[in-house]
């Protein structure tokens, strides 16, 4: 007697395909999750949109508010700037011409700054040259594209090399502005840890009639890296 099981094949009707079980218990799950909230789909949407915002907030982009004419006239007081947390990721350092928003806490005050980024580590800034301008580098850097109609870009002489991991920091408002020049006595001589740098400005979102891309300007381009100038 042949006692060999026979292959038989499955009734594949009655089973339903694994993606379709997948999908009812997420949508069964969220179901049940909304009827349990007071206000039942609107507030799970609610609270996932908080959730989305915040981990946007903290990991991705920060609206700030200029608070002060430091940085007039390109940013004037109420603007609400755009701030990259992701700029100065893995690996990558602020530049010279970024504006950049740092944390001021046993450097300048205890409060969030906002300025453009003039040195980096390494570099010698001086102030100023024959033309009153500045030089980084030894090379001298033509401010006037942003820098406040008026102003001389700075009545302070200073020359300084910026200690790596730091950078030297000044308003686009030299005559009303708070910088790096007013802290060279200080703990940190007024050099800003790059660490302490929350991101870079790279929009002004709002008003909506002054809204606007963030470049670096060119500038800096042609200054050499520190140490060039010399080597």
């Amino acid at each position: 007697m042949d006692t060999e099981a026979q292959p038989t094949e499955r009734d594949r009707s009655s089973c339903p395909e694994p993606g379709a079980v997948e999908g009812r218990s997420r949508f069964a799950l969220l179901t049940r999750v909304a009827d349990w909230l007071p206000g039942g789909r609107i507030t799970l949407t609610l609270f996932t949109c908080l959730a989305f915002l915040l981990v946007l907030n903290t990991f991705v982009a920060q609206p700030f508010q200029i608070p002060s004419g430091s940085m007039e006239q390109g940013l004037r007081i109420g603007d609400r700037v755009l701030v990259n947390k992701l700029a100065y990721g893995f690996g990558a350092e602020p530049r010279r011409g970024d504006v950049v928003v740092f944390d001021g806490a046993g450097y300048f005050g205890d409060a969030d700054y906002i300025k453009r980024v003039v040195g980096v580590g390494g570099d010698h800034v001086v102030c100023c040259d024959k033309k009153g301008r500045i030089e980084v580098n030894g090379r001298s850097v033509d401010e006037t594209a942003f820098l406040y109609p008026g102003d001389t870009p700075s009545t302070v002489p200073f020359d300084v090399v910026v200690p790596g991991g730091r950078i030297f920091v000044l308003g686009d408002h030299r005559s009303d502005s708070s910088d790096s020049r007013d802290h060279l006595g200080s703990p940190g001589g007024g050099m800003i840890p790059v660490k302490k740098v929350i991101g870079r400005a790279d929009w002004i979102v709002w008003p909506y009639a002054h809204w606007t891309r963030l470049t670096r300007p060119a500038a800096y381009a042609r200054v050499p890296a520190a140490g060039a100038a010399h080597g």
